[in-house]
């Protein structure tokens, strides 16, 4: 129970604060363009708090934490008093209603400029891409890598770290062409560099595992069956396992890894395992009955623990100082990148490369919220950067009821010199609201088929 408030908490809080940003954009640009605000929502629906702030504003937090909006003064909306009416968003300029519409998306950016901006100051580390094997008849094998090598450079983007090896492949997800990729021995002033043809690479995938399909593992220590923590009322926690026990054996079986472990309980839903543990060099039986979960369709067995993770040495690590001017030199480069992969992503998914089955809906960010928040602060805050990139791109597209909608309609009468006819609008909008409200019942139902 605590553990699903805590999980609801950190979520709303994620929101809340990606969605504040997003509408103080909008509200801080209206205000700057002389608009009359007359309410500021965080949530839809009912309204939980509410005041009215001496800006004639009300400001309020509804019961619905999955969005929020500006209410402006607007002629169309219904009468206004005369002395207002030269503060009616319809009456501003295109250029004024243009800058209060890409506004809440800017706000987003700069929420992820400036949360990166700390995590880059503060210090980043990172695990180095050495490859420990090359797997036969793979694309790392065809582009020449060899064992020993590390990883520098993958379509000429640097890949000082494996994050950075991650995020190279992932955006040639679906893609064909010639896949390029240097590599050199540690030490070493010799860089190779080799292609690999890809065709349509990971087409329809849901969740791959980039690295394993490019065909190499990384050079890392091994994760030992070493229990990090536990899920409250959880089978592992009432059978009495205790965090930074060692699993020897399970029904006499050897687990010498901890995903020996996680292959052994999922395969026996319901099913008593005697597990042989090591806690503070003393051994101990302990008797386990996973509980009976359902993961992509399957039956599988779950007992509520995770892995302590291993320590990983020095030399396996890579640590960048950023001064100020380089940190924020830093943010803005990653926060562009990330934003031109989320439209990349979009793009593809619509012709079919990528699955939509990774389009996730609010379940699955706020169980990524609870696991980032659980991981640390730094996990919590880089989460909180990307969601708030994602809000601000999936913004900018051009579907009415979205402010890209909006700017696509304004864009027209710049050109046009005249507003889009409101008929259209109103059609425009209906067909948009139609189209959102789609989405997000299909990532809901992503989010549900996950469980």
């Amino acid at each position: 129970m605590l553990d699903t408030l805590q999980t609801i908490f950190v979520a709303l809080a994620t929101f809340a604060i990606v969605v504040a940003f997003h509408e103080y954009g909008h509200f801080w640009m209206a205000r700057r363009a002389g608009v009359k605000v007359l309410r500021f929502s965080i949530g839809f629906g009912r309204p939980l708090f509410r005041w009215q702030g001496k800006d004639d504003t009300e400001y309020v937090i509804a019961a619905i934490p999955l969005g929020g909006y500006v209410r402006m003064a607007d002629e169309r909306d219904g009468e206004i008093a005369e002395e207002d009416l030269p503060r009616t968003h319809n009456r501003q300029s295109v250029s004024k209603r243009i800058a209060i519409a890409a506004a809440g998306p800017i706000a987003n950016f700069l929420l992820a400029v400036v949360v990166l901006w700390g995590l880059f100051f503060r210090g980043e580390v990172g695990i180095v891409p050495e490859i420990d094997t090359v797997k036969p008849n793979s694309l790392a094998e065809a582009a020449g890598l060899q064992a020993g090598q590390e990883i520098i450079a993958i379509d000429g983007r640097e890949t000082p770290t494996v994050a950075a090896v991650n995020f190279a492949l992932l955006e040639r997800l679906g893609d064909s062409g010639m896949l390029t990729v240097a590599a050199r021995y540690p030490g070493s002033d010799v860089v190779t560099e080799s292609e690999a043809r890809i065709s349509q690479w990971l087409k329809g995938e849901e969740e791959p595992d980039l690295i394993g399909a490019f065909g190499v593992t990384i050079r890392m220590p091994p994760v030992l069956p070493v229990v990090g923590g536990l899920t409250e009322d959880g089978a592992a926690a009432q059978a009495g396992f205790l965090e930074g026990d060692l699993i020897i054996s399970a029904d006499g079986e050897a687990i010498p890894l901890w995903m020996d472990w996680v292959t052994y309980v999922r395969a026996r839903p319901d099913q008593a395992i005697i597990v042989e543990l090591e806690r503070e060099a003393a051994r101990q039986r302990l008797s386990v009955t996973p509980a009976a979960a359902v993961a992509e369709g399957e039956r599988i067995g779950a007992v509520g623990m995770w892995v302590a993770l291993p320590v990983i040495p020095d030399a396996q690590q890579r640590h960048f100082d950023r001064g100020p001017v380089e940190a924020l030199v830093a943010s803005v480069t990653r926060t562009g990148d990330l934003v031109a992969f989320t439209f990349k992503s979009i793009g593809r998914m619509l012709q079919g490369l990528i699955s939509p089955s990774n389009l996730s809906g609010p379940i699955t960010i706020a169980k990524v919220a609870a696991s980032t928040a659980e991981a640390g602060w730094v996990a919590w805050f880089g989460f909180l950067a990307l969601l708030s990139v994602s809000l601000g791109a999936l913004n900018l597209l051009p579907i009415p009821v979205l402010d890209g909608g909006h700017l696509v309609f304004y864009g027209f009468e710049a050109i046009l010199g005249k507003p889009v006819p409101d008929r259209v609008q109103m059609a425009g909008y209906q067909v948009g609201l139609v189209l959102v409200l789609s989405i997000m019942v299909f990532a809901l139902y992503n989010d549900f088929s996950k469980f």
